[in-house]
């Protein structure tokens, strides 16, 4: 076998190792020429793993089969093997609102756990990823850091929402319309793709880029188009030449890349789940991630890409403005330009030639949708590790600092009876507690919750405080992650109805009118509030999960 191609197969000729020199040889040889491979392509070429996320579920990934067969092209044109497989990617519109939304987060470790078993089991000599959306994205990108063999990560791309085809369009924000119908297309996908906002789908998307896992421009360039196909069949050839290099994750997603990617993240406004994902990646990559640097970093960084929830505009509309590469060089003054990237070049190189093409759609650094980046952390007696809210996403600015009184709920069902039925009134702090990680279990996001507050006018002055989640999209003074959460015996499990909560959002601080002494005597009293939990997946993550602020990883 020439020796070049033995290097690039130094992984899969493995395969072959114990046994080549006894007759179980032509055993495993036979097995694997039931796939239509021939002596010459198992002995030659190098096998590359296609790690799919597709399925017929969800809206954001029916398209991904597609973009497989074109890194399948790619990659046979430059001398690889293509083998595909597929992991589980579930839907977070589906699952907002019902039981459904406890099983979602948990998959983030499933996904990683399913990609590196995979490939280690069956000796893969480089990897490409394909997704799109929420948990999947992050995933790929733990699984890659973990198996540390060239990768490249092929997201799907942004959906159209319907309101883009009506020639009323000034953007995707319902608020931008008065009339119903083209409030029900700013919600509505025409496509697929990941759904249009800034939500965790397209914010792991940018942050792929921004990592440098993905080639230049791949994270907004729109799903159905045919930019994302040959985007896709250049990347199935890129592996190759990662492959013969032997460029590798670990190479690439350093500490530096990291702080690329946090402040790339705070400029687009992108979702706070990314105080979830950053921490796990940062893990994988062997960093302990402080959730302080968000706000170090938000100082600096203000918000700049003007995509709801943050702006008006949808993530196509940030494509046709220059996408990610415009947005790295509106920001090249802060970043670590020397990063190595799947495109085998210093990230500073790969868009230094970007240009911005609408600076309402990316603003100037001294013109900015918000002054500040999109996403800080709040601490204080109700969230001694801290909570999370998107700033940049709150339209009354008025609410950037609030007080009222608490109302506690223990569960979100319970909010929604009480909205329904209009119990709640304006200048109410929403207290939802036992929806984090182990309390939930899964740390749901409450989407459903967050979205009746929009539709209600009557409920403009409401604060939202919880231990469980947001949507990326959700918008208003909606504060998250509160650390330690109610089930571990956090704070937030003895606040009760009528306590005055503060919210102070330019001072990163959260409290309720007590003191010490008066938290602990409650919590001297307190018993945790148990939900019944049959299913025996919700019960191992809920024994092995550990706080929102450490990322939500699992411990063992």
């Amino acid at each position: 076998m020439n020796d070049k191609y033995s290097e690039l197969k130094s992984r899969s000729n493995r395969i072959f190792e114990w046994t080549k020199t006894t007759p179980f040889n032509y055993v495993t040889r036979g097995i694997i020429k039931g796939t239509g491979l021939e002596d010459k392509d198992i002995d030659s070429k190098p096998f590359i793993g296609i790690a799919n996320s597709w399925n017929e579920i969800n809206p954001g990934h029916t398209h991904l089969n597609s973009l497989a067969e074109a890194v399948k092209y790619g990659i046979l044109e430059a001398g690889g093997i293509p083998l595909e497989f597929c992991t589980v990617a579930p839907c977070d519109g589906w699952a907002n609102g019902n039981e459904g939304m406890r099983y979602i987060l948990p998959h983030r470790e499933v996904i990683a756990d399913s990609v590196e078993l995979m490939v280690e089991a069956h000796s893969l000599d480089a990897l490409v990823t394909l997704s799109s959306c929420d948990k999947i994205n992050p995933a790929m990108l733990m699984a890659a850091i973990r198996l540390d063999i060239p990768t490249i990560c092929v997201p799907g791309g942004p959906s159209f929402w319907e309101i883009e085809f009506s020639p009323d369009y000034t953007g995707i924000d319902e608020k931008e319309y008065d009339n119903f119908n083209n409030k029900v297309k700013c919600v509505t996908c025409a496509s697929y793709g990941a759904c249009e906002i800034m939500g965790t789908a397209n914010t792991f998307q940018c942050l792929m880029e921004a990592f440098g896992m993905t080639l230049p421009n791949a994270a907004t360039i729109p799903a159905v188009t045919n930019m994302k196909y040959v985007l896709a069949r250049n990347s199935g050839r890129q592996i190759m030449t990662l492959l013969k290099k032997g460029i590798t994750p670990s190479q690439i997603m350093t500490n530096e890349s990291l702080e690329n990617a946090l402040m790339v993240d705070l400029a687009i406004g992108g979702s706070t789940n990314s105080a979830l994902h950053l921490p796990a990646i940062a893990h994988e990559m062997g960093i302990d991630f402080d959730l302080e640097l968000f706000n170090d970093y938000s100082k600096k960084i203000p918000t700049i890409a003007n995509v709801y929830p943050s702006g008006k505009y949808g993530v196509v509309d940030l494509y046709k403005a220059g996408g990610i590469p415009a947005v790295m060089n509106r920001l090249k003054d802060f970043l670590n330009l020397d990063c190595m990237t799947v495109s085998a070049k210093p990230i500073g190189k790969t868009f230094r030639r970007s240009q911005v093409l609408d600076d309402d759609i990316i603003r100037p650094l001294d013109n900015p949708v918000f002054h500040e980046g999109g996403t800080v952390v709040l601490k204080g007696n109700l969230a001694p590790n801290g909570a999370v809210i998107k700033q940049s996403g709150i339209q009354f600015k008025d609410m950037l600092n609030f007080v009222g009184p608490a109302l506690c709920y223990n569960s979100e069902g319970d909010v929604l009876n009480d909205l329904a039925m209009n119990k709640i009134s304006d200048g109410s702090v929403l207290i939802i507690r036992y929806e984090g990680p182990k309390g939930a279990p899964g740390m749901p996001e409450l989407l459903a919750v967050t979205a009746t507050l929009m539709l209600k006018r009557n409920l403009e002055r409401v604060a939202l405080i919880t231990d469980g989640r947001f949507s990326g999209g959700t918008s208003g003074p909606c504060i998250g992650h509160v650390s330690p959460e109610a089930y571990v015996g956090g704070p937030i499990a003895v606040i009760e109805n009528g306590d005055i909560i503060t919210i102070d959002i330019p001072n990163r601080k959260l409290n309720v009118n007590l003191t010490d002494n008066e938290i602990q005597t409650r919590l001297a009293k307190w018993q945790p509030f148990e939900k019944p939990i049959k299913s025996r997946a919700l019960l191992k993550y809920k024994r092995l999960v550990t706080s929102a602020d450490k990322g939500a990883i699992l411990k063992f």
